[in-house]
């Protein structure tokens, strides 16, 4: 596949969001310089394959500048100004501050269009970087109104060679957004995980897969997102203020549950829940009702490869699936999701190809 980028590409900061990008347009054949503050960091993505050494002859066509957010607005700032000819755009997951940054400096913002790639991992670093890290999840690009339309086309170009899905917002509604969506969780779930630091041998042998997904990303550079957090807190406080707010009503609960209205109070917590987790889009981008099925497999190599093979030889199409599996057991959970009209025919025609349905 050819690549929509077309020139040179300048990647500045090579952690795992950098790296990425690079490994994505290389694969495409894009000519792709990297830079980065630490040669160690710069050595090992080049080794990975993310792109090549900054030359003093290079004349990037766009710039991406993939740094933490408290030097996003400096760095963005001395790539303009190095490269006058040249697009620049970052990948900070804040957007409004940055290009307030921008302007007050009297940078030359008609050339500056910041961008966020939703994706990432809990790890970090040149390391932890996958061509496919974007494949599928949002690249929001946010204009302004010193911006132009056609840089807003090549970093639509950009987002749909590395695979992702082009969003145009505008920077506050961007941060408003990521802070209910991202921001927040993260915290939510580092406070949750934390309760387990003290917690007996006994207890955390016995986690299953839901503690698993609520607190995943807790195991996230904690460095990285103080920045972050930081960088969007008069965004991300009303969020945990109402948070609060919910808790106590729990907590006033718990604290009698054969109170009046006490159960109806946890019901309705529990409903909301419900409600917001519809709202999720699914994997087409839009809200997506399923029917979830458990399906049994025997711990044995190719199993799961078998049951997806043989999901599509029934002309099913799944929506989302998850895989749990605790050490030592002899059977695997496979936990499927279908739409809604086709469960009832696909469990009838596992069960009749000697699948076993939890």
């Amino acid at each position: 596949m050819s690549a929509r980028t077309t020139g040179q590409v300048r990647v500045v900061g090579t952690g795992l969001l950098g790296t990425s990008i690079g490994l994505g347009l290389s694969s495409l054949a894009v000519d792709v310089v990297l830079d980065d503050v630490s040669p160690a960091t710069l050595a090992l993505a080049v080794d990975y394959g993310a792109g090549r050494p900054t030359k003093p002859a290079d004349a990037p066509a766009l710039v991406v500048v993939a740094v933490p957010p408290d030097v996003t607005a400096d760095v963005v700032a001395a790539e303009l100004a190095r490269y006058p000819e040249a697009l620049v755009t970052d990948v900070a997951s804040v957007k409004a501050g940055p290009l307030a940054a921008l302007e007050a400096a009297g940078a030359a913002t008609d050339r500056y269009l910041g961008g966020h790639p939703m994706a990432g991992r809990e790890r970090g670093g040149p390391i932890a970087g996958r061509a496919d890290l974007f494949l599928g999840r949002p690249w929001v690009i946010t204009p302004h109104a010193g911006s132009r339309p056609e840089h807003a086309a090549v970093l639509e170009a950009l987002a749909l060679d590395l695979g992702a899905v082009p969003v145009r917002l505008a920077a506050d509604r961007h941060d408003d957004a990521v802070a209910v969506v991202s921001h927040a969780p993260q915290l939510v779930s580092s406070l949750l995980a934390a309760r387990l630091v003290d917690a007996p041998d006994h207890a955390t042998d016995l986690a299953g897969q839901g503690l698993r997904d609520t607190t995943r990303i807790a195991a996230s550079d904690p460095t990285l997102w103080v920045e972050i957090l930081s960088a969007n807190a008069a965004r991300i406080l009303p969020i945990l203020t109402d948070l609060r707010d919910d808790l106590d009503a729990v907590l006033d609960a718990l604290a009698d549950p054969s109170a009046r209205g006490a159960r109806r109070a946890l019901a309705d917590v529990l409903a909301a829940g419900n409600d917001g987790v519809a709202r999720i889009p699914g994997k087409h981008g839009v809200d997506l009702r399923t029917t979830t099925m458990v399906v049994l497999v025997d711990d044995r190599p190719g199993q799961i490869a078998r049951l997806l093979t043989e999901i599509g030889e029934l002309g099913v199409n799944l929506e989302d699936m998850r895989l749990e599996h605790s050490p030592g057991a002899p059977i695997g959970i496979v936990e499927i999701a279908v739409a809604p009209e086709v469960a009832g025919g696909l469990e009838a025609d596992l069960r009749g190809r000697g699948w076993r349905i939890a």
